[in-house]
């Protein structure tokens, strides 16, 4: 789908159609993908719209995706340092 704000050149859902890709595959495409986007974007919401239209489990895109978005999403630190953090 041409004009997708989620995947602008349609290679993530390209990357869903490759008989017999692997990991490493995806993760350059995955990168192409990032790269491609403008400064600035906000890649969490793109990431979870890819996730909710493609996400095949046992894909490795899927995998990669998911990775994707656990780097982004910030994390909350446990402890003291955490509750100092966050105050």
């Amino acid at each position: 789908m041409r004009g997708d704000p989620a995947d602008p050149r349609g290679v993530i859902r390209e990357a869903y159609r490759m008989e017999g890709i692997g990991p490493e595959d995806c993760r350059s495409i995955f990168l192409d993908w990032a790269l491609a986007l403008p400064a600035g974007t906000d890649t969490v919401p793109l990431i979870r719209d890819l996730l909710q239209r493609h996400g095949a489990e046992g894909h490795p895109m899927t995998e990669i995706l998911r990775e994707g978005l656990a780097r982004v999403e910030p994390r909350r630190r446990g402890g003291a340092k955490g509750r100092r953090e966050g105050q």
